[in-house]
């Protein structure tokens, strides 16, 4: 892995831009740190100053809904196939769920940006590596910057650099109450709802600099972006292997498994490979007894990840 904890310039994802970076470059539109002209028609087109350009550069990257193609000396960037199916291609009305109204589609978001194994940020390394549910900012910082050092193959940078990032994370993912001057009512922070990942509730802040994102049963994600993350997960654990099966410890905590990146208790884990069991017709399925817990993959669903993801948006063409 290699390191990545700055280029959002400490702003959160915000609803709108990842559609805004997509229908950019759609309306043959570009991003560039060193074109000056580029730089210019980015900010008009986006309607938002130059560093905000680069985050929503940064959270589409990094979301994978767009990605950089070299070209010559330079790097050009294209609307990846994850933005063509959420937020539509030329033709936009091709996105399943291009203002991101639908909760599920907010899960996918939250999968694509945590599913990563080539670049650590502050985010892929809680969701991905951390082991802790009730923490102090100040501790996760130290522990990021530490296991960082085992994890990338790059230069790390200072733990400065880490805390910012940190910062930035837990503002995306968590909604920040603070008291009126009265303390007759509370307020939420501007800054902390206007991220679509805070909608998810995987981390709360509970003030003080300590947070809380329990692992629990998750009812609220639905069993087809469920699906979809558990196939895609099957496949790069199974690249080599060509084998039919996972385990259900690698599926609850090994880095980008479903388990791992929803957040997902034990039971949740298993309640939702039961409900896996029904929708897929059994054609992903899976056994718990005498200690051997194991899912089975058939060759249809190995190969049809988008098709139970479908499901969730309707019946709108490939």
């Amino acid at each position: 892995m290699k390191a990545k904890f700055t280029g959002h310039d400490t702003f959160p994802l915000r609803y709108g831009w990842l559609f805004k970076a997509v229908n950019h470059l759609n309306s043959n539109g570009k991003f560039s740190s060193s074109d000056e002209d580029s730089i210019r028609q980015s900010i008009v087109e986006l309607g938002v100053g130059k560093n905000m350009v680069k985050a929503i550069q940064y959270w589409a990257e990094a979301s994978n809904v767009i990605h950089s193609e070299r070209s010559n000396n330079s790097f050009t960037h294209a609307v990846s196939q994850n933005g063509e199916y959420l937020f539509g291609g030329e033709n936009l009305e091709d996105g399943r769920d291009p203002y991101l109204e639908l909760p599920g589609s907010v899960w996918l978001v939250h999968f694509w940006l945590n599913f990563n194994v080539e670049h650590l940020t502050a985010y892929r390394y809680f969701f991905n590596f951390a082991n802790v549910q009730h923490f102090e900012k100040t501790k996760l910082i130290a522990d990021c910057f530490e296991d960082a050092k085992k994890l990338v193959d790059s230069e790390l940078g200072n733990i400065s650099t880490i805390k910012k990032d940190i910062d930035c994370f837990l503002n995306t993912y968590s909604k920040k109450l603070k008291a009126t001057p009265s303390k007759k009512s509370i307020n939420i922070d501007e800054d902390h709802f206007i991220s679509p990942l805070s909608e998810l509730n995987l981390i709360q802040d509970n003030g003080g600099g300590f947070y809380i994102s329990n692992l629990s049963e998750r009812p609220e994600l639905p069993i087809e972006i469920f699906t979809y993350a558990l196939l895609e997960f099957f496949k790069t654990e199974t690249v080599d292997s060509k084998v039919s099966t996972v385990d259900f410890d690698s599926l609850l905590s090994k880095p980008c498994s479903p388990g791992r990146i929803f957040r997902l208790s034990e039971s949740g884990l298993g309640q939702k490979l039961d409900e896996v069991q029904t929708f897929t017709d059994k054609n992903i399925s899976w056994v718990d007894s005498l200690g051997l817990r194991q899912v089975n993959v058939s060759d249809y669903a190995k190969t049809n990840s988008t098709l139970y993801l479908n499901q969730y948006y309707g019946t709108k063409n490939d």
